[in-house]
């Protein structure tokens, strides 16, 4: 016997050492499920605020886990498997404790699945009732410990433990019952969020909020009983009600996620520039503005940041869910007629051309422009009036005179170069452009206003962070975006309004269609557009009406108070009618205003359309003509009375530059040249 003992001895441990090089090699040769767990696309704010989420491809609502607050997942642990930092996948103890309480009880009264075996049939979505079934969580279980670390196994958890109906993982859970992010839970909360994936049909708060109730306090109970609550904590728990309904996912600026998402489909996390508060606030604002509005009327709300070309807000439809008002549909992004929303470029042109100034007089009486009688929104006139005043009250006979005079593709080029494509009725632009003849969205009309508040340098707005940038080319020079900057801040507040100082201007389109208001102070533009998604007349409304209100509501949510509009650029010609050179005291078409005739100014230096390096200053030549001469640089007066024939223009900026001189009577010439440094 003794002689033998040594080699049963020996036997027995190398049957021991080849079971478990066969319990390895068994584990090692696990074919495991995708670790790889899809969850939905997330739309983000600034601040990381939740926008829109989306379900997987099968509908189901799973979601990266994000920020747990520790009390739950300490709680999962000592609830569930309060050796998962130790055992290897099984834990041994809890199984053979299972089995004795089922053998004594003839009944199963405990389970002995542990976290990772949880995760194990989660990933496999196999049952728990079979013996094979359960010897296979078992082999995927001791796998799954030895590829995976024990954050990455509970964070498998975390996405995929059921929660009722089609909610999977802790983070869609908390959002559905709780209305919250898991960052921060009572006891209460984190006690009903590990009970529910034990049972997570027959315990759904909605359906069954007394057994939810019961298995929160077994939670707690245990919980008190282990002493990771103090059970005055836990008692007071009890007194928390439970969720009887689920709570919708956030669903804000919905088109605008949907269009990000579908962009981008394969990412699973979309930041944007967002600001959540006022997001929310416009929504709201929007949706109590269409309940006050005309039948089937919808609305779409766009706010900027034009110093950084970030979006702050879209709102594409005051209900995304109403189909009666076309709330499916972005009318940020829809083509409308922008009404006289365009007027403010034209004026800005003609004061870049030297065309007019705000004081310059032009007239308002029934004029025909070929087989184009254009008429006042309310069929009257005002006669010779201030150029400030014509905008102001925006009358249509002064703009399609200056558009005439500035050739309407002029209009056109400069919304283009403001990043906006406008869509053309036909081939060729005609002078009802200026009127609202082209079609436009609000996301460029807001874009082009940007630039507007820029001085004329235009930028591109985006809603990803980034992306927004200066682009290349100005609109007009600063002295004549200031100019149309200053006449439109001097329009009064609409009745009820917050007394916000902005520079705004309204449309209203052909038919009363589109109603618009675009308003901007120092460094945030806002622009609303209301009619019907369909296209159908909406009799009445009017944008000084309906619009004009809900831009000064809007930067009342946005701030307390308004940025201060830029002072005017060195170079601004601020002076009375009278004190004007003679040629912009009253406009006359370009026709008149540039007539040759044989003794006219002519510019023989620079020449038209030359290029021209300018180390440090740029000579400047007339012939013919009568002295003094008046020399304009993009509309702004340079030099004043002079008799001489040959002057200079000291260190110009580089780009793009139109001259104008004009004689002792009136005459005109213009050279447009490019300037190199």
């Amino acid at each position: 016997m003794r002689a033998t003992a040594p080699i049963a001895l020996a036997a027995a441990l190398f049957a021991t050492a080849l079971a478990r090089d066969a319990a390895d090699l068994w584990i090692d040769r696990t074919e495991l499920p995708p670790l790889a767990v899809e969850t939905g696309t997330e739309v983000l704010a600034r601040d990381g605020t939740l926008l829109r989420a989306f379900t997987v491809a099968d509908g189901r609502w799973r979601l990266d886990p994000g920020p747990v607050d520790p009390l739950f997942t300490g709680m999962l642990v000592a609830y569930e498997d309060k050796r998962f930092f130790s055992h290897a996948g099984v834990d041994p103890r809890a199984l053979l404790r299972a089995a004795v309480q089922a053998a004594l009880n003839r009944r199963i009264v405990s389970g002995g699945s542990t976290l990772t075996m949880q995760v194990a049939r989660l990933l496999e979505e196999s049952g728990t009732g079979r013996l094979t079934g359960k010897l296979r969580q078992v082999r995927v279980a001791l796998a799954l410990e030895r590829r995976l670390t024990k954050a990455e196994i509970l964070g498998l958890y975390l996405r995929l433990a059921p929660y009722g109906g089609n909610l999977e993982g802790l983070r869609a859970a908390s959002i559905a019952w709780l209305g919250k992010e898991p960052r921060r839970l009572t006891a209460a909360e984190a006690a009903l969020l590990v009970a529910l994936p034990q049972s997570p049909e027959t315990r759904r708060p909605d359906r069954f909020p007394g057994a939810a109730r019961a298995a929160r306090a077994r939670v707690l109970a245990r919980m008190a009983g282990a002493g990771f609550l103090d059970r005055d904590r836990a008692k007071a728990a009890l007194t928390e009600p439970v969720p009887t309904t689920r709570k919708p996912f956030p669903a804000h600026a919905p088109h605008l996620a949907e269009r990000l998402r579908r962009a981008d489909p394969a990412a699973r996390t979309i930041p944007t520039t967002i600001d959540a508060r006022l997001q929310m606030a416009l929504e709201t604002l929007a949706a109590r503005a269409a309940r006050h509005a005309f039948a089937r009327a919808s609305l779409a709300l766009l706010v900027a940041d034009h110093r950084t070309g970030e979006i702050l807000a879209s709102v594409g439809s005051p209900d995304w869910t109403n189909d009666r008002r076309g709330g499916f549909i972005d009318m940020t992004r829809a083509i409308r007629s922008p009404g006289s929303t365009l007027k403010p470029f034209v004026y800005a042109l003609a004061f870049d051309e030297g065309l007019a100034h705000p004081e310059t007089l032009i007239e308002d009486r029934p004029t025909a422009f070929g087989t184009y009688a254009p008429q006042n929104f309310d069929r009257s006139f005002r006669g010779t009036i201030p150029v400030r005043q014509a905008l102001q009250l925006s009358l249509n006979i002064p703009v399609v005179s200056l558009t005439e005079a500035l050739g309407p593709a002029r209009l056109l080029a400069t919304l283009r170069r403001a990043g906006v494509e406008p869509a053309l009725p036909g081939s060729q632009p005609g002078l009802a452009v200026a009127l609202g003849g082209v079609g436009v969205t609000l996301e460029d009309l807001v874009q082009s206003y940007a630039a507007l508040a820029r001085l004329g340098a235009p930028v591109r707005l985006s809603v990803l962070p980034g992306d927004a940038r200066p682009l290349d080319r100005r609109l007009f020079g600063p002295e004549a975006a200031w100019l149309t900057t200053d006449i439109l801040a001097g329009l009064a507040p609409p009745a009820g309004a917050p007394s916000h100082r902005l520079a705004y201007k309204t449309g209203t389109s052909y038919g009363h269609r589109d109603a618009w208001a675009i308003g901007f102070d120092g460094r945030h533009v806002a622009g609303i557009w209301i009619g019907r998604a369909d296209g159908a007349s909406v009799p009445g409304a009017f944008g000084g009406e309906l619009a004009a209100p809900l831009v000064f509501e809007t930067f009342a949510r946005l701030k307390p108070a308004p940025d201060p509009l830029p002072p005017p650029p060195p170079a601004t010609l601020i002076v009375a009618n009278a004190r004007l050179p003679q040629p912009l005291q009253r406009f006359r078409p370009r026709g008149a205003a540039f007539a040759a005739s044989p003794d006219a100014p002519e510019i023989a230096f620079p020449p038209d359309g030359a290029e021209v390096e300018t180390p440090g200053a740029l000579a400047l030549k007339v012939r013919g003509g009568t002295p003094p001469f008046t020399w304009l640089a993009n509309g702004a007066p340079v030099i004043l009375a002079l008799r001489t024939r040959e002057s200079a223009l000291h260190k110009p900026d580089a780009g793009y530059l139109t001259l104008s001189v004009i004689d002792a009577k009136g005459r005109s010439a213009t050279s447009t040249v490019t300037l190199r440094p």
